[in-house]
């Protein structure tokens, strides 16, 4: 088994990744901002700050095997701060490539980046995103994401450490925040919704089905040096998940057929672009490379996870 150190591991996927690591038998330490005591026993846990493109990290990689970095400045909406970009770049691309070199400089023989699938882009319009797109994004998130990959890439030609590189879709699970958290609350309300004639298809990701597949690039030997997309392979349009999570609750979707001519003509008068994309737009992606060169398989289906997923909220809301 493997010593491996994750980052945010109190995060949303870190804190899944550290538990799924301690039930099989690895050697885990937990990379925190700060000690919150959620981890439980068997995970040394050490604090490290906020981390910038100074931190030393030395003391934390000895003895590391593997890195799994999946802290990092997460995508927001609403942006506040003056530059977005410098923001993103500070922590998601020199604090991530500084992590890297001195991984490597110690010894670590991989790192597992956790990226995302705006380094492809925001919308699909005929073809599936796949590893090998050419594609520069504009989006100050997926920009630093799609810089740190290049710094990652270049580095592995210079040292013995190699890298893995996973852009997850949208991930949902037991304890997802942000949107997905606010349809759960939508639904659950019974709400009428306007989303009942939505054609589109979106790649999602499942938390249980990635956090496996992390697992599996381990120490998979043909993972090394290789870009991923990954998906629940189950391509799903906004009113079809909207149908499913609503099954998950034991209730019937009250969908309104609206035009989405109509929505998208009132959400940019409205200076809601950003939410026509999600809502309407399409976003798939070919993962077909995790199963034909790693023989993975997804190890939960959309609609299981999403009845954990609406179990969990449950339980957490009857707290």
């Amino acid at each position: 088994m493997s010593r491996v150190l994750v980052t945010g591991a109190t995060g949303f996927i870190g804190r899944a990744v550290t538990e799924r690591l301690l039930s099989s038998g690895h050697s885990v330490v937990a990379a925190v901002r700060q000690s919150s005591g959620i981890l439980g026993l068997g995970v040394k846990v050490v604090e490290v700050g906020n981390t910038s493109a100074q931190t030393d990290w030395r003391q934390e990689l000895n003895k590391v095997d593997v890195l799994i970095h999946c802290a990092g400045r997460a995508h927001i909406i609403n942006e506040m701060v003056t530059d977005p970009l410098a923001e993103f770049r500070q922590i998601n691309t020199a604090s991530t490539l500084n992590l890297a070199k001195q991984a490597a400089e110690v010894g670590v023989r991989r790192f597992v980046f956790i990226s995302s699938i705006k380094v492809n882009g925001e919308l699909t319009v005929k073809e599936a995103f796949c590893p090998d797109d050419i594609f520069v994004p504009t989006d100050p998130y997926g920009l630093s994401k799609y810089e740190a990959e290049q710094g990652l890439l270049a580095l592995v030609k210079s040292t013995d450490m190699e890298v893995v590189i996973i852009r997850p879709t949208l991930v949902y699970g037991s304890g997802v925040k942000g949107n997905f958290a606010s349809l759960l609350k939508w639904i659950e309300s019974t709400v009428p919704l306007p989303f009942g004639a939505i054609d589109n298809k979106r790649s999602l990701v499942a938390l249980e089905n990635l956090v496996d597949f992390i697992i599996h690039c381990i120490d998979h030997p043909r993972a090394a040096n290789e870009i991923f997309l990954i998906s629940d392979g189950e391509d799903v349009s906004t009113t079809e998940l909207i149908q499913k999570v609503s099954n998950a609750f034991g209730k019937k979707a009250f969908l309104l057929p609206i035009p989405v001519t109509w929505m998208r003509f009132v959400a940019r008068v409205m200076g809601k672009t950003d939410v026509v994309n999600r809502l309407f737009g399409s976003l798939q992606v070919n993962s077909s490379k995790s199963r034909e060169l790693l023989g993975w398989e997804p190890v939960i289906t959309m609609d299981e996870q999403l009845k954990k997923t609406v179990k969990a909220y449950l339980n957490e809301k009857a707290r």
